[in-house]
């Protein structure tokens, strides 16, 4: 009488536990594919992602080789693109790419899926790797689709991860500098516009050069200064060839001044007359 108790009690509890699921856990535990599909697209219509992709990857095996594949392989990884898990929707996209590549979703779910490798990169003081990765995927499907409707959109990421890269580089080099060391500066940031003469912090790295040169040469013993203050000339010289309007301008020229009267040399100015430089001085 006591077992059956217990297996009267059970049961009762298994039916209360069937009588509670949702109309959602009976679709997505379910096999009809009609019902479950037009789901699917409901929960997408309304903005509830999570459960459209869990619908649509359930979907997935029972629609294969069916005229709604590749419908439901796409609306997978749409659906978790707007829930934001790129990574997931990442791996949809390319799955469908290469499974699909004739469908008319394949345009959208190439850019959808670079877009991904796009949000999934980080900023510019952490690893890089995932920038330079987004960078070649995105290069290569500006190649295969030069009349993409997205190439701004392609345009504007490549700037930015370019950028991201430039200032890594950049910020780098520029560690040495605030350490103090000073030759070491000189050399990583030369060695930035080496690898990459058009980064965009092109105008900072040159004048961090021509300020490492300066310092390095006023911290020199007696016997070195004048070598090294030369090699300071020639980097303000490139500088100011380059960025004869630049806001580094001013404090550069007094230093190039003060160098000058060092080596025994005339002071005036690049760009300047004597009597502009003369009265440059007496305004000072």
């Amino acid at each position: 009488m006591k077992h059956t108790k217990i297996i009267v009690a059970l049961l009762l509890a298994a039916f209360a536990a069937l009588a509670c699921k949702s109309e959602y856990e009976v679709l997505l535990e379910g096999n009809d594919v009609d019902a479950k599909y037009a789901a699917a697209f409901d929960y997408f219509n309304q903005g509830k992602y999570l459960r459209s992709a869990q619908l649509f990857e359930s979907l997935s095996p029972l629609t294969s080789g069916t005229d709604k594949a590749d419908t439901v392989q796409y609306y997978w990884g749409l659906s978790n693109y707007r829930y934001r898990d790129y990574y997931t929707a990442e791996t949809n996209f390319t799955n469908f790419v290469a499974m699909y590549p004739l469908s008319p979703f394949a345009p959208d779910a190439g850019f959808f899926r670079i877009d991904c490798l796009f949000r999934q990169t980080l900023r510019y003081e952490l690893d890089q790797k995932p920038t330079n990765t987004a960078i070649e995927a995105i290069r290569q499907y500006l190649t295969e689709n030069p009349d993409t409707p997205y190439h701004t959109l392609c345009d504007n990421m490549l700037s930015e991860l370019d950028g991201r890269l430039d200032r890594k580089a950049y910020e780098n080099a520029r560690l040495y500098y605030k350490m103090e060391d000073y030759q070491a500066a000189s050399v990583a940031l030369k060695n930035v516009l080496k690898d990459d003469s058009e980064n965009i912090y092109r105008e900072d790295i040159l004048y961090y050069i021509a300020m490492s040169s300066y310092k390095y040469a006023s911290m020199s013993v007696q016997e070195k200064q004048k070598e090294r203050y030369l090699v300071f000339v020639d980097d303000y010289l490139n500088f100011v060839g380059e960025y004869p309007e630049s806001e580094y301008r001013r404090e550069l020229d007094g230093l190039y001044r003060r160098v000058q009267r060092i080596l025994g040399r005339n002071s005036v100015i690049p760009g300047m007359t004597p009597e502009e430089e003369n009265g440059d001085e007496i305004e000072k």
